[in-house]
């Protein structure tokens, strides 16, 4: 458990440092070695490689994340548990969030839209070229709210059962492999529709739970943020699945109600209309303001989980 509150606590301070080695980068690699032989192999049946490649990744970085404890361990037990700390640690993207969300917010503030369209660009899959600075405060609300989920409430909910089980690095790496397959080649759009098809499912699987318990302790912390609870539950209740992930739209719903603000709708991805449908009442105009809050409850619902996760473990 004590790994945990370390990781945190480093995540909270520094987050990801931009030359710092990261997993994830690894992760990455792997996935990207894999899926050229796959290409190569399953020519007549992509969905099927899908599958050996999501089996193969993560074999992969699980057993490179065990082996590499295990030699650690031989040298030191104190310069293996400082690295299971560290992959903990990257497992964790708060901080990451909260300034990639901020430095927009920032440029917004100075009025500076078109430095904060390119900004969001980097962030969202969505096209940001003629984004209103309303729109692009959404964008960046909807892109925390979601990401609380997958990219702190999820990460810790795997690494506490792996504390259990007493390999919450490996159960880390886990959940990143997952993630991270599903953010490379988990589309409905080609080249990736059949060989990310398994990636997609399986990652919508492994956020099933976080993605419903994450929505609760989030609400909770409206509560102790006191934003509007009634509402945000309402709304939660209500528009919860207005998303075509069956996940995303639980956080997202969230947070519309609480902030008293809508989200989704339709938006251009590589130049085509897509619609989709709205999270929450149209009770405002959505501002940079509200990323604030956004982030505000993703920290307080990190440090729920945190707090409900020690008592629970010591």
């Amino acid at each position: 458990m004590y790994k945990l509150l370390a990781a945190a606590a480093i995540d909270f301070v520094i987050g990801d440092p931009h030359n710092f080695p990261h997993p994830v980068r690894f992760i990455g690699k792997i996935i990207y070695f894999y899926e050229k032989k796959i290409r190569e192999i399953f020519t007549n049946n992509l969905k099927l490689g899908g599958l050996f490649l999501w089996l193969l990744s993560i074999l992969t970085t699980v057993f490179i994340t065990s082996t590499v404890i295990d030699i650690l361990h031989i040298f030191h037990p104190l310069v293996a548990y400082i690295f299971e700390i560290y992959i903990i640690y990257t497992c964790i993207a708060a901080r990451c969030l909260h300034k990639e969300a901020y430095r927009i917010k920032k440029y917004l503030q100075e009025n500076d839209i078109i430095t904060a369209r390119k900004q969001l660009s980097y962030i969202v899959g969505r096209d940001t070229e003629n984004l209103s600075s309303s729109s692009i405060s959404k964008a960046v609300i909807e892109t925390v709210a979601e990401n609380t989920i997958d990219g702190v409430i999820a990460p810790l909910f795997f690494i506490i059962i792996g504390i259990y089980f007493k390999i919450p690095a490996q159960m880390g790496i886990l959940y990143k492999t997952v993630n991270t397959l599903d953010s490379i080649v988990g589309y409905n759009q080609e080249p990736y529709k059949d060989i990310g098809y398994f990636s997609a499912k399986i990652d919508d699987i492994f956020n099933f739970i976080p993605a419903r318990l994450g929505s609760i302790i989030m609400l909770i912390s409206g509560i102790i943020l006191d934003k509007d609870i009634k509402n945000g539950f309402r709304i939660f209740k209500r528009d919860r699945y207005n998303h075509k992930s069956p996940n995303s739209g639980h956080s997202e719903s969230v947070i519309a109600g609480l902030l008293n603000i809508q989200l989704g709708g339709t938006n251009y991805y590589f130049g085509k209309k897509v619609e989709k449908p709205y999270i929450g009442d149209n009770s405002r105009d959505v501002t940079f303001k509200d990323i604030n809050n956004t982030v505000h409850i993703m920290y307080i619902s990190e440090i729920i989980i945190l707090i409900i996760s020690y008592l629970v473990l010591i």
